[in-house]
């Protein structure tokens, strides 16, 4: 198989080390600072699924794509931030001749949706990732820690074309545990959920999970939360594995939560190093949702207000800084 992986941070770089290491071929798109290190050293991969290494030259290392490489892709997988979105879907249209499948790998909502308008039903896929990602130095990624295998679906529920289950199959090969499944809005939600819950009010509160989960003050936040994604998930005709939020709450207090009890909320660190957050595929995707369907979602639209100040007075404070 020959990739493309648009946005190669810990996610992305794990992928392709992993997919190189099997024999595939691989294009990484990664920022600058990484493609010294890795075109001297390798890139390798390390914790819970084994040890892997691209040897130096084995992956092609690009700062920006190369329209003219378009022909010799069989896949494109976009592993940015949910708010590069845009800007990964506007670079893989410039790539001439490229015609085949393009899974969007990210976190939060509404990514699937944008790849189908720009590449088409037939070739917008999805995936669900619940597992650790760290990269603790460049050319090193760490796999800490995974909940269930990496799912992947077409952009059409109840619809699975014979290349998913191939894609499933190969990257379930190289080493990353995935399978193909027929829902992948499914799985999208039922991550919606877990996230919404916690991150942005553990971003907020500057706390880990745990912390959330123990205090009286905090459940009945999480509590609303959980009923206002349930209402537009359901508003959007939309399933998860639970049949009422109720039954969900049962299932994230007493296996989710506890499971990741001392988890650092990803949106918290994006906000001590002064990055954007993805508050906009999470609580903002809940707020936006409901304001078009008529749904009343008052804690969703107040924590994606909450983070986005906390957003600015990061970028303030690290200009200052600068």
């Amino acid at each position: 198989m020959k990739c493309i992986i648009f946005g190669a941070g810990a996610l992305g770089q794990a992928l392709g080390c992993m997919l190189a290491a099997d024999g595939h071929q691989v294009d990484l798109v990664i920022r600058r600072r990484f493609i010294e290190p890795i075109a001297a050293n390798g890139l390798r991969v390390t914790g819970i699924f084994g040890d892997y290494l691209a040897a130096p030259g084995k992956l092609h290392l690009l700062e920006n794509v190369d329209p003219a490489r378009g022909p010799r892709y069989d896949v494109a997988f976009i592993t940015t931030k949910s708010y590069d979105t845009g800007t990964a879907i506007e670079a893989l249209t410039t790539l001439h001749g490229f015609d085949k499948p393009v899974v969007s790998v990210q976190n939060g909502c509404g990514n699937v949706e944008q790849v189908m308008e720009a590449f088409g039903n037939e070739r917008a896929c999805g995936a669900r990732v619940i597992t650790g990602f760290e990269i603790e130095k460049p050319g090193l990624v760490r796999i800490t820690v995974s909940a269930d295998d990496v799912h992947i679906g077409s952009s059409v529920a109840g619809n699975l074309p014979v290349f998913v289950k191939d894609l499933a199959e190969v990257i379930h090969k190289a080493g990353l545990p995935c399978r193909a499944v027929e829902d992948i809005y499914q799985d999208l939600f039922a991550k919606l959920l877990y996230n919404c819950a916690l991150n942005p009010l553990g971003a907020v509160l500057g706390v880990h999970y745990g912390a959330l989960g123990d205090s009286t003050h905090t459940r009945p936040i999480m509590d609303r939360v959980i009923d206002e994604a349930f209402a537009v998930i359901h508003g959007l005709d939309g399933t998860t594995p639970w049949e009422n939020a109720d039954r969900y709450r049962e299932v994230f207090y007493e296996q989710l939560l506890p499971a990741t009890y001392n988890h650092r909320p990803s949106m918290l660190q994006d906000l001590e190093n002064g990055k954007q957050t993805e508050v906009e595929g999470l609580a903002g995707y809940v707020a936006r949702q409901g304001q078009r369907l008529g749904i009343a979602t008052p804690v969703c639209a107040m924590l994606a207000g909450l983070v986005r100040f906390k957003e600015e007075q990061a970028r303030q404070e690290k200009s200052k800084a600068e």
